[in-house]
């Protein structure tokens, strides 16, 4: 989408999960791990296990673990959670204006919340375009966002207004 001279673009921010929150995981034991609602894996393809502290894929041969996480902590009927792969000593995304790697090579579903934690819209894009959706949600008065991988339905990233 090009923006028109007198169309004022949506300057947007994108910040992955705060790595520390998940540091302790790599210090349990495959019990501990399933406790916490978690497993361990091996990347064992590129693409294929994407971070949502880095929004980068692993590299075959990382550890990460595949755990539980509630994505939209909402007071609403759209709160939400599913499951999210972290690596192991990740450094967090965070970028203005920028869409991770991640997302680039994917199907992605886009969805708009207002200040209450309430759907607003939704669309599905290609990860090359994810920008222009980006701008015309929140164009449209979207208070925040969420990108998930459209096919296993899975939370990449939340983005918010810069």
């Amino acid at each position: 989408m090009v923006m028109g001279m007198n169309e004022p673009t949506t300057h947007f921010r994108i910040v992955g999960l705060e790595p520390d929150r998940f540091a302790p995981l790599f210090a349990l034991d495959d019990a501990g791990l399933a406790a916490a609602n978690g497993v361990r894996r091996i990347a064992d393809e590129e693409p294929g296990f994407p971070c949502r502290v880095s929004l980068a894929d692993a590299h075959p041969g990382e550890e990460l673990v595949l755990v539980a996480f509630e994505h939209h902590p909402a007071a609403s009927p759209y709160r939400a959670s599913g499951p999210i792969f972290v690596r192991r000593h990740a450094t967090r995304f965070d970028a203005v204006d920028r869409v991770p790697d991640a997302a680039r090579p994917r199907l992605l579903s886009v969805r708009a919340y207002d200040r209450d934690g309430m759907l607003v819209t939704a669309d599905v894009c290609d990860g090359a375009v994810l920008e222009d959706a980006i701008h015309r949600m929140f164009r449209d008065g979207a208070a925040y966002l969420h990108v998930h991988f459209a096919r296993p339905g899975c939370f990449l990233c939340r983005v918010d207004r810069a």
